[in-house]
């Protein structure tokens, strides 16, 4: 009988948590990646993948960028000195550049910024978020009616090369 090996196998994706409901309220135009300043309860909860970024939105505030509303349920082995917030500000590392330009399009143009995915990105966690424009109800009609559209002529297509 061969050997099995001991090494670990590592997990198959680095993806933490999605936000689809991002895509459905927002036209989102660009997208960009930013770092985390988390704290240590923070990082093996996203380890667990207890967080939700649903209701998250990032807001610049005195020249920084701060990660509002992400929801990251603290451990219940959390440690007992540390006060868990589950929804504490966090801020998001960025270069100046990046961010002058950010605080540019977002107070000139009235973008705002949604963040769409957290991520792994070797030993370190990434947020990308989007830069877009809010959705009106006629634009999701429409997004639904093309999908919807889309799936339709996926069967025929598919019906009819048999």
């Amino acid at each position: 009988m061969a050997k099995k090996s001991s090494k670990k196998s590592k997990p198959t994706s680095s993806t933490i948590a999605l936000n689809k409901k991002a895509r459905h309220e927002y036209h989102i135009e660009e997208k960009i990646e930013a770092g985390l300043s988390l704290m240590g309860w923070e990082v093996k909860s996203l380890r667990e993948g207890k967080v939700n970024l649903t209701e998250g939105f990032i807001q610049i505030k005195d020249g920084e960028a701060y990660l509002h509303g992400v929801t990251i349920t603290p451990l219940n082995t959390a440690s007992t000195h540390v006060v868990a917030d589950p929804l504490r500000l966090r801020k998001l590392l960025l270069k100046r550049r990046e961010l002058d330009r950010l605080i540019g399009l977002v107070e000139r143009q009235g973008y705002s910024m949604i963040p769409t995915a957290l991520y792994w990105k070797k030993a370190w966690v990434k947020l990308e978020f989007g830069l877009g424009k809010g959705k009106k109800q006629h634009d999701k009609r429409d997004d639904a009616k093309q999908r919807d559209w889309d799936r339709e002529k996926a069967r025929v297509m598919k019906g009819s090369k048999r």
